[in-house]
């Protein structure tokens, strides 16, 4: 077994001291999401902190733990706070948590984000189905010697987000009457935000929002047998798109004033999975 291998074994083994829960779905929650956990029910937590080697949520708006129970009939872990690269961490410390769950058992892993809008038909408080990704901006997760644990070295990325799950998403909108849009995300490092110039080349490029998370768990995922989904929370509209200067902490009001629809929609989802 190969160093990184060895590290998210190691991380399974403390997992296992606390509970042998076996998910179905893997759930990561983006910014305004942190209180999904009132939607579950709840069969046992484990905080990052309590887990050897495993990265610690520093980004504001992001707890640190697991949580483990039901969405309706569905057994779910669901990532509390999240990793992002522009925390410091190395970016296979990024996507160990997608990894874990993967071990843990999960098959399914669904992604959510915060991002800012770039399409211009886009506006704050939008809900976006991510259809594909451009990750040419952040550091590929799987450079280095391939973990053939868990998948080839060079993986197909031409389906990554499951086409399958998407129209079980679109049909959950459609009956709770949500204007669900479709586009391409693409990821950025950050911490800061991009500029005007930036957003206008991405925009040329064929993205519909922008954010700094997500694309790498998404190609370690598919990387290790994955079926994944993505949905994206527009907060803000994307440097020299918004009228004002952007701030995190609008990111984070608006991600808590969508919240509660956006809670509706992935428990739906995640029921007809």
């Amino acid at each position: 077994m190969g160093e990184v291998y060895e590290k998210v074994k190691r991380c399974l083994e403390d997992v296992r001291k606390v509970t042998d829960f076996e998910p179905e779905i893997a759930l990561v929650l983006g910014s305004g999401l942190g209180d999904y956990a009132r939607n579950m029910e709840v069969e046992a937590e484990i905080p990052y902190s309590q887990i050897t080697g495993f990265p610690v949520s520093t980004a504001p708006g992001h707890d640190g733990k697991f949580i483990f129970g039901k969405v309706g009939s569905k057994k779910v872990v669901c990532m509390k706070g999240r990793i992002h690269y522009y925390e410091g961490y190395d970016i296979k410390d990024v996507v160990l948590p997608a990894r874990l769950m993967r071990l843990m058992g999960a098959k399914i892993l669904f992604l959510t984000n915060a991002s800012g809008g770039i399409n211009s038909s886009f506006r704050a408080g939008d809900f976006m189905l991510v259809k594909d990704h451009i990750s040419s901006f952040a550091p590929n997760p799987l450079i280095g010697a391939n973990v053939e644990e868990f998948g080839v070295r060079f993986p197909d990325m031409s389906h990554v987000y499951d086409p399958e799950l998407n129209e079980k998403i679109k049909k959950a909108a459609k009956d709770l009457k949500i204007d669900l849009k479709e586009g391409v995300y693409v990821q950025t490092t950050g911490p800061s935000y991009e500029s005007p110039t930036e957003i206008k080349m991405f925009g040329m490029m064929g993205a519909d929002a922008v954010g700094m998370s997500t694309v790498v768990e998404a190609i370690a995922a598919n990387h290790c047998g994955y079926r994944i989904c993505c949905i994206s929370c527009v907060c803000n509209l994307a440097a020299g798109i918004a009228d004002h200067e952007l701030t995190g902490e609008e990111v984070i009001a608006a991600g808590e004033k969508a919240a509660p629809l956006f809670e509706k929609l992935v428990t739906a989802s995640i029921e007809s999975f």
